[in-house]
């Protein structure tokens, strides 16, 4: 299988301040880990940004870049989205398919929005997804920590299958790419 890694939404107002996502540190940390093996294995890295027509994710906005301690590569590919499924609206099927790539590793921000959005818009189109269990998070909300809320979705999301795709979780330790 031709396996990429998205990593999605790591931006700066989502890293920082009032509304950085829970343990974004440890977070970050693993993602870099991930990336970095997944460009020594010669895997298509994904970075994808949200961006809204005004607020802190607006285009360009110093909130919207991505998060400052992001390892990211100049060979990375790019995707900007509006909405939270990353394939909705953008070029992302496209750029895979150009790589065959035939599976996805997702990591990143916010568990309950755009994480789950995405891993959803993966099965609708056909691809199995790993989803890393320690490497996605979000803010507490509605009197449910962060934490709750990141392993509700990793509850929900596990086993979820449409046609011959499915989510698998894994933690980030245990991911292996060889070169």
């Amino acid at each position: 299988m031709t396996t990429a890694l998205l990593i999605i939404d790591v931006q700066q107002a989502l890293c920082t301040g009032d509304e950085a996502a829970f343990d974004i540190q440890a977070i970050t940390q693993r993602i870099n880990t991930l990336s970095d093996r997944a460009r020594a294995a010669g895997m298509p890295v994904v970075l994808v940004q949200h961006d809204e027509p005004e607020g802190p994710l607006q285009r360009g906005a110093p909130g919207w870049q991505l998060y400052e301690h992001l390892a990211t590569s100049p060979q990375d590919l790019r995707v900007q989205k509006k909405v939270c499924n990353a394939f909705e609206g953008t070029d992302l099927q496209a750029q895979l398919q150009a790589r065959g790539v035939n599976r996805l590793v997702v990591c990143g921000l916010q568990s309950d929005h755009c994480v789950d959005g995405t891993v959803r818009g993966a099965l609708t189109q056909g691809y199995p997804v790993v989803l890393v269990s320690d490497a996605h998070s979000t803010v507490a909300q509605a009197g449910r920590t962060a934490a709750q809320i990141t392993a509700q979705h990793n509850s929900t999301l596990a086993g979820l299958t449409l046609g011959a795709a499915a989510v698998t979780l894994q933690p980030a330790a245990a991911l292996q790419w060889s070169a």
